[in-house]
């Protein structure tokens, strides 16, 4: 490696030269320095000295930050509305604020476009600091682009002295991922109402299959398959509901605090004023917190939020194991329902088929179930005014939800919507069962019910053939028994109790 250096009256840049495969190759340099020392950077990238050494320091899980979309635009939301408050307060002036402000659209509008500028791991030491400033060095070096300036040129518009005036990692980090997940989660929310749209939809459709309803594996009693997915509904019903209040508690940030929650080195009034400037650019409630030295050392609301994805993630998971062994078989198992067939299931059984799907939205609640307790840890991790986990928090609450939004999408297209009911297994499943025994209790009384089961398994007989041939009952009597009105029962819920009343 050969090196020469171009000393310009604003920066200093250089030439490196290495040599691959026998080729002088030219990779042209600025120096930038820091507490230190100095460091080559990549002329052309719009990130810094700080983020060249978090990416030396923390190569650790192959991810970058920029990956994260929803989490950039919410850093320049953050830097957008700091630059409008300190404006207001005269700590920037108009020219250096609406450099920022614009340097900031562009990432906001824009998030896709400057991934590689944040190619930070997520994983890292600091309590998001490399982040913040990765941020303050991009914005500042888009906005001396777009004045006419070169990158690095941080005499006229500096990463710490300008893109982070009157904050601190410790209230910029925070707001954001708050931001970031509170985005995240619409789509999240929405893929999970069209999901139990199509649940209720095939729950329609299984109006008029009848089944059994089995406890401990057993058989119980008759349902009909529109009970059982409409139960599958109501599951997820109440977690789209939880979700979406948990997800308000996201809207109290602590912006404003600074390092430890006292707003060192902000004008009085700028909390206030930076947070109700925030919430008119993200165009949601925001308030800033009840007690910001707390705000900021606490992660309580990712707790609350991860379990509530916990608990959707176990629900899933439930449903998935009642499709994999409803549909189990297909001539040796329940084979209630037909799963879509997607792909071969084996390398050496031939014609076999399994329930992908199903399997994979099962890994995904594992995945989930993990990540909440890593989540816990972090928060509980925090020492004194500053939890500085918040990235692994970060992390998991991200990978959550995005494994969530497209498994939930995944099993809505390629599963519930194709399933198909059995419905001559499943009626013959019923009429053989002993489970219909039950039926004939406040007739006949528990014992002597008890006593046609046992003869129905001693026998290998039906319920209705054993019930004729001790002349219990008649064949008609059996009949209107055991008709499709009488086998299935259902209590009204309390909303079609309201409407019947009204």
């Amino acid at each position: 490696m050969f090196a020469h250096i171009n000393v310009t009256p604003n920066t200093v840049h250089r030439q490196e030269y290495f040599l691959v495969d026998n080729m002088l190759q030219i990779e042209p340099t600025r120096i930038e320095r820091d507490l230190l020392g100095e460091k080559q950077i990549p002329l052309h990238s719009y990130y810094g000295i700080h983020t060249l050494r978090a990416i030396e320091n923390f190569k650790i899980s192959g991810l970058a930050v920029g990956q994260q979309t929803h989490f950039i635009r919410a850093l320049a939301q953050v830097k957008k509305a700091s630059a409008q408050a300190n404006l207001h307060f005269q700590k920037l002036s108009e020219q250096t604020s609406t450099a920022i402000q614009k340097a900031c659209d562009e990432l906001i509008q824009h998030p896709e476009a400057w991934q590689a500028a944040f190619p930070l791991d997520p994983y890292q030491g600091g309590a998001g600091t490399s982040i913040n400033m990765n941020a303050n060095e991009v914005i500042a070096n888009i906005a001396l682009e777009m004045s006419g300036h070169q990158k690095g040129n941080y005499h006229i518009l500096h990463p710490n002295d300008h893109v982070n005036t009157s904050q601190s990692t410790n209230d910029v980090y925070p707001t954001a991922l708050r931001l970031a997940t509170y985005s995240s989660l619409d789509e999240l929310l929405s893929v999970l109402k069209a999901l139990i749209d199509c649940i209720d939809h095939k729950a329609a459709e299984f109006e008029y299959v009848i089944k059994m309803g089995r406890t401990q594996l057993q058989d119980a009693v008759p349902m009909t398959m529109e009970q059982e997915f409409r139960a599958f509904a109501t599951l997820l019903k109440e977690d789209l509901k939880l979700i979406g209040q948990m997800r308000q508690l996201l809207l109290e940030v602590n912006l404003g605090a600074t390092a430890i929650g006292t707003g060192v080195n902000t004008p009085p009034g700028y909390a206030k004023q930076v947070v109700e400037t925030l919430a008119h650019l993200t165009g949601l409630p925001l308030k800033g917190a009840t007690d910001y030295v707390e705000a900021t050392s606490d992660c309580g609301v990712f707790i609350i939020l991860s379990s509530s994805l916990k608990r959707l993630a176990v629900k899933l998971s439930k449903i998935c194991n009642d499709l994999r062994l409803l549909s189990s078989g297909p001539r040796t198992g329940l084979a209630e329902i037909r799963l879509p067939e997607l792909q071969a299931g084996s390398s050496i059984m031939p014609a076999k088929i399994n329930p992908v799907i199903p399997e994979v939205v099962n890994q995904i609640a594992f995945r989930v179930i993990g990540n909440d307790l890593t989540i816990t840890m972090a928060a509980e991790a925090g020492q004194l005014q500053l939890n500085v986990m918040e990235p692994v928090i970060a992390v998991a609450m991200n990978e959550s939800i995005q494994l969530l939004t497209q498994g939930m999408q995944t099993l809505n297209q390629k599963c519930i919507a194709g399933i198909q009911a059995n419905e001559q297994i499943c009626l013959s499943s019923v009429m053989r069962s002993v489970g219909i025994v039950t039926l004939l209790e406040p007739i006949l009384g528990h014992a002597k019910c008890d006593e046609i089961g046992k003869q129905c398994m001693r026998e290998n007989k039906t319920v209705p053939q054993v019930v004729l041939e001790l002349g219990l009952l008649s064949e008609a009597q059996l009949e209107e028994i055991f008709a499709f009105e009488n086998l299935v029962s259902e209590i009204p819920s309390a909303e079609n109790q309201l409407e019947q009343v009204s």
